[in-house]
């Protein structure tokens, strides 16, 4: 099941409140749907993934897992797993890379197609980062039986926030990534910046000479799991160009926490790369109940451009009634939201 010349998905990797996993399953039809080919599979609040990286998955979590892939291989879909072993190049003993070759094990008995090392979000500032970011990817490749590879640098944007939060990057990090990965792994780009609005060409093109290869693109739209995003629901498709499909190898959205809400901007994305772009209308009318369709129309600057914060109590109950009559998946999500219950996770620093 090789994957597509340009790979086009998503990539659940936010922070905050997790999808169910009956959300994870009506996903596969979804994105085959769409024309669409990937998903990973990447929550950051999956500790088994991130900080308790080197603590085995529970059986009842890896038989979910597999039943998960299955599944997306019924559709004929790419299934991936992002892994993020904290800040596990401070410390490569050979305890640490034991206890790597053991959840990789576990990971293998799940056998993605395609599994990410993602270094995103941690502490950077060292020189030797990229050298032991790659002797970890070199072991990764040795000891996994995914058929694909993808790494997430540590400094994945240009942003000054990356350097904020995570310390100054070393130096030539990108360049010394690029030349030293093996030619078929891919890298995750996020832009300009960590949430970019655009993607211009001569900013591609110049992190693929350092990169080797074009970029794989992570993103960060519609996701809504930053303090500042947390009062918004993003569903209205991104300002986006066809030309990132001759710039970068693959195109994957980071959704919101509102799985099913997330499925208005990214089929967008998806119509955009067959060259089919939609409109918000088009979207809602395709993907809901006519009734619902009018209702998100009706009211998708509250949500997108007003946001939760700045809704009194009396408008959040109206809303609250006016979505509480409809029996779907998406109007549960808005009530949910207008209830508050998408809180911000202090664990996003970005």
């Amino acid at each position: 099941m090789p994957p597509r010349p340009f790979r086009r998905g998503i990539v659940e990797g936010f922070f905050g409140r997790a999808w169910s996993w009956e959300a994870r399953l009506d996903y596969a039809p979804f994105l085959a749907s769409h024309d669409c080919d990937t998903y990973v599979y990447a929550p950051k609040g999956d500790a088994w993934l991130r900080k308790q990286w080197h603590v085995p998955f529970p059986q009842t979590h890896l038989d979910a897992l597999g039943a998960l892939r299955q599944h997306y291989h019924a559709y004929k879909l790419d299934f991936g797993i992002g892994l993020s072993p904290f800040e596990l190049y401070k410390d490569v003993s050979p305890s640490k890379r034991a206890l790597l070759r053991a959840k990789l094990d576990q990971l293998n008995a799940i056998a993605p197609d395609t599994l990410c090392i993602l270094f995103d979000d941690m502490m950077g500032d060292l020189q030797q980062l990229a050298a032991t970011q790659l002797a970890i990817m070199d072991f990764v490749t040795a000891h996994s039986s995914a058929r694909r590879f993808v790494i997430c640098p540590t400094y994945y944007s240009y942003d000054p926030l990356l350097v904020r939060y995570f310390g100054a990057q070393p130096d030539h990090y990108l360049e010394d990534i690029g030349s030293g990965l093996d030619a078929a792994v891919g890298i995750f780009w996020t832009g300009p910046k960590v949430i970019s609005t655009d993607y211009p060409a001569a900013h591609l093109l110049e992190v693929a000479s350092k990169l080797r290869r074009k970029p794989l693109l992570w993103d960060n739209y519609p996701v809504n799991d930053a303090k500042r995003l947390t009062p918004f629901l993003h569903l209205k498709p991104p300002n986006r160009s066809a030309e990132l499909k001759d710039l970068t190898c693959g195109h994957l959205a980071n959704p919101m926490n509102q799985a099913y809400l997330s499925q208005l901007p990214v089929s967008a994305l998806a119509a955009l790369h067959a060259g089919k772009p939609v409109s918000f209308a088009d979207a809602c009318n395709k993907l809901c109940p006519p009734a619902l369709s009018q209702a998100l129309q009706e009211d998708v600057e509250k949500f997108q451009t007003k946001g939760l914060d700045a809704l009194d109590d009396a408008s959040k109950q109206q809303l609250l009634r006016k979505y509480g009559g409809f029996e779907h998946a998406m109007a549960e999500e808005v009530c949910a939201w207008l209830r508050g219950e998408y809180a911000f996770d202090p664990a996003c620093l970005t």
